[in-house]
């Protein structure tokens, strides 16, 4: 089974409503592991870079003031399959079209406003942790239920 790191952001809307701890929990309670995780302030030079893929799109501009608007959470998740994994806990980008049970089925309303950001495949997080880590942010340790949860 092999391990894989993701880039997650809960963004301003997620810090804003309170719902950090609660969007964390999600996490660890299905066995992810957090290896880094840090409370920013984003600049608009970072969110720029972050959402370079989209620059010259209609929402380009109205994201990145979005996203520097207010603190996010930028984390590493850890763990086997934990791209798809998260991206299945997330939901759909639309809240409105995301399932009940989700993140953003529980929580967003307006696709504006999705209260959280999930690495969509393994290029994209390695970019993506780069870009909100340095290698000495990540931890490296095993957390004590890993042996508990995968075969």
């Amino acid at each position: 089974m092999q391990r894989e790191q993701t880039f997650v952001m809960i963004k301003p809307d997620g810090v804003q409503r309170g719902l950090v701890g609660d969007i964390i929990s999600r996490f660890e309670s299905k066995g992810i592991k957090i290896v880094a995780m840090k409370l920013v302030a984003v600049e608009r030079q970072l969110a720029e870079k972050h959402y370079g893929v989209h620059k010259g799109k209609p929402f380009f501009e109205p994201t990145v003031k979005y996203i520097t608007s207010s603190p996010v959470v930028a984390m590493v998740l850890e763990g086997v399959n934990v791209i798809e994994m998260v991206r299945g806990m997330t939901g759909a980008t639309d809240p409105q079209k995301a399932a009940m049970g989700t993140i953003r089925g529980d929580y967003g309303q307006f696709i504006g406003r999705n209260i959280i950001h999930a690495s969509d495949g393994k290029e994209t997080a390695a970019f993506e942790i780069n870009l909100w880590f340095t290698s000495k942010e990540i931890a490296q340790y095993s957390r004590i239920d890993e042996v508990w949860l995968q075969e």
